[in-house]
């Protein structure tokens, strides 16, 4: 007889994903974990001579330890994401339709660089882990008129490159290389089961640590 997935988390320490962001939240919601959400205060900028992938691992790691500062008992996660286009220019969310615009026109035949890091942070246990996973996003040469449809029908204002994969997004897409796709939403779910595991928090039996 056929078994359904198990729903409960197998666990002794409470987990708090430390973001603000839905994205990131409905992704760790794919997990079928209880979770609570903190977000925390922080300063974002760049220490000005990081590299992209630097960056995105310093500020994921500072995410997840200022909340664990204030919940020490928990296993918290933080996540940062910097985007750049062609390896060299920071891609951040657009906020409006003339900036998301601006950006499609930028990425038209050309790729945009995803950094995105990941930590896992238990101050009880003394566990601290941060990795960044890379992501490219090559786009087909995009016409004004595409652009215009495009941003019309899904209004990516949110998304840094304004595009997003997972929806619509994809039609202005050549290709997409990287060894997890929920890096790309601002998640990679595919490390951070092995990085719980290893903090303690099985999201499955037997999944090795």
């Amino acid at each position: 007889m056929a078994h359904p997935p198990p729903t409960q988390q197998q666990r002794s320490r409470d987990l708090i994903l430390a973001s603000g962001s839905r994205y990131r939240q409905e992704l760790l919601e794919r997990l079928q974990l209880d979770f609570s959400v903190i977000v925390p205060a922080l300063d974002e900028s760049s220490a000005g001579d990081e590299t992209p992938w630097a960056l995105a691992a310093r500020l994921a790691l500072a995410k997840a330890e200022a909340v664990a500062a204030r919940h020490p008992e928990a296993v918290v996660i933080g996540s940062d994401q910097v985007a750049t286009l062609d390896g060299r220019d920071v891609v951040g969310k657009p906020g409006t339709h003339e900036r998301a615009v601006a950006q499609l026109r930028s990425a038209s035949g050309r790729a945009i660089h995803f950094h995105t890091g990941v930590a896992v942070v238990c101050s009880a246990s003394g566990h601290r882990e941060v990795v960044t996973v890379p992501t490219t996003v090559h786009f087909r040469p995009l016409s004004d008129e595409l652009i215009e449809a495009y941003l019309r029908a899904e209004t990516p204002y949110d998304c840094a490159g304004s595009a997003k994969c997972e929806g619509l997004g994809a039609s202005l897409l050549e290709s997409i290389d990287g060894p997890d796709p929920s890096a790309l939403i601002g998640l990679p779910l595919i490390e951070l089961c092995q990085m719980l595991a290893r903090a303690g928090i099985a999201v499955l039996p037997g999944i090795p640590s």
